[in-house]
């Protein structure tokens, strides 16, 4: 999963470049897709998949 994160924390300046929340900005992705670039689209799905995995995680302990 380590080789799917480029360029870490571009996500989350996005968000505070726009005075929201990372997962406020991630909502907003997947509502309006077509008003978001390809590269921000899929940096929400990575977001997604890896706040996901992070709540297995911790379920498990």
């Amino acid at each position: 999963m380590q080789s799917a994160i480029k360029r870490p924390g571009t996500f989350t300046a996005k968000a505070k470049k726009k005075g929201i929340t990372p997962a406020q900005l991630q909502a907003n992705v997947e509502k309006n897709p077509d008003d978001y670039d390809e590269k921000t689209r899929k940096q929400a799905q990575l977001r997604e998949t890896l706040v996901k995995l992070n709540k297995k995680k911790k379920a498990k302990k």
